[in-house]
């Protein structure tokens, strides 16, 4: 929490920082960024490819985050001489890009702060986001189309690649499903804070009366699966589907049955893929999908197990997460963590990065 002095909010960023450090390990982090350059240039790596991914990936990750911590230091370190510069020159104008890159900083090391509290077993995978309409008809399968552009503008600020697997219009406006993969690391740590029901409250833009319309959707994150996780699915518990594609499309998109829909019969799972020209590719698409839910699924029989023998029986994100009220106020509003804004317009355009802040934080205070 900012002072408004300097010196003192220098000292707790700088103590902050200090503790992220200590966190993320740094001289931990040198050791092994060392080890895995030594295997990346190896003339053999790409023998094993899913190896050589892996080793590729981890090198990435702890380099990107070895260079933003070192940044932030230099950072810092830099602010700190440009304000007594200031001071001493009696330069209000240098003062005052101090104080400007003072915010700055506090905001960056905030996240990266955050970062640090996704530790979970699964949180540096990538990401597989659905949202499906619920109740409320028309209104909510065109708020679940909102949704879906709300988050994809979310990982467009963030400059994160994204691909959308499949989307499932409805007849007379917006989706009744869609899923994307969000391919960055710590997106499934990330964005899993998101994962439950969200409703909405507006005026119906499909009523002739003009009434208040309540609509709900439902979020669900899972994490990407990886070579090393072991599941293995018996080919007599699929029933394959294949059909053509539906919705907007490009040239020779709808003209081939090459959209296909996998259902894993002993769980009622269902998948399809459909943004591939190629049959084959869109198979095997929806085959990572439906292994990351049946990934997601045992884990959270597993947790749901634990949560049985620690005597708690909540565990879940239950309904109606978050509330989006355009009318007759404007307000979002968490009901996790009390979190709230007014500017609906901002949200709705995929700045959400304070309620993931939240969520994040909420989380691990649940799990102490």
């Amino acid at each position: 929490m900012a002072t408004g002095d300097f010196a003192v909010d220098l000292a707790a960023i700088n103590s902050t920082l200090g503790s992220i450090e200590k966190v993320l390990k740094v001289d931990d982090m040198l050791t092994r960024i060392a080890q895995l350059e030594i295997e990346a240039s190896a003339p053999n790596l790409w023998d094993d490819q899913a190896h050589a991914q892996k080793v590729t990936s981890q090198l990435s990750i702890l380099q990107a985050d070895l260079g933003r911590i070192r940044s932030l230091r230099s950072r810092v370190d830099d602010v700190s001489v440009l304000h007594e510069m200031g001071v001493s020159e009696g330069d209000t104008d240098i003062v005052t890009e101090a104080l400007t890159e003072l915010r700055s900083l506090e905001k960056s090391i905030g996240e990266l702060e955050v970062r640090t509290l996704l530790s979970g077993e699964y949180d540096l995978r990538e990401a597989l986001v659905s949202i499906r309409s619920g109740a409320g008809g028309i209104d909510a399968a065109d708020w679940a189309e909102m949704l879906l552009r709300m988050y994809l503008r979310y990982c467009e600020r963030h400059n994160w690649p994204t691909e959308i697997y499949d989307t499932s219009y409805a007849e007379e406006a917006g989706i009744k499903s869609a899923t994307f993969a969000v391919k960055v690391p710590y997106a499934y740590g990330t964005l899993s804070v998101e994962q439950g029901t969200h409703r909405l409250v507006r005026i119906s833009p499909f009523d002739n009366q003009s009434r208040r319309q309540t609509s709900f959707a439902e979020v669900e994150v899972i994490p990407v699966v990886e070579q090393t996780d072991s599941i293995v699915i018996p080919e007599d518990d699929l029933r394959i589907d294949v059909y053509r594609s539906s919705g907007p499309g490009g040239q020779g998109v709808n003209t081939t049955d090459s959209a296909v829909r996998i259902t894993h019969i002993p769980s009622g799972i269902v998948v399809s893929c459909q943004n591939e020209r190629s049959q084959l590719q869109n198979k095997a698409t929806a085959m990572a999908v439906l292994q990351a839910k049946l990934l997601e699924r045992t884990r959270q029989e597993e947790q749901a197990k634990i949560n049985q023998l620690k005597g708690d029986m909540g565990g879940s994100w239950g309904t109606q997460m978050r509330s989006y009220v355009l009318h007759p106020y404007q307000m979002v509003k968490d009901l996790r963590t009390e979190y709230e804004t007014g500017n609906t317009s901002a949200v709705l355009d995929g700045e959400i990065d304070d309620f993931i802040e939240a969520g994040i934080r909420w989380r691990r205070e649940q799990a102490q």
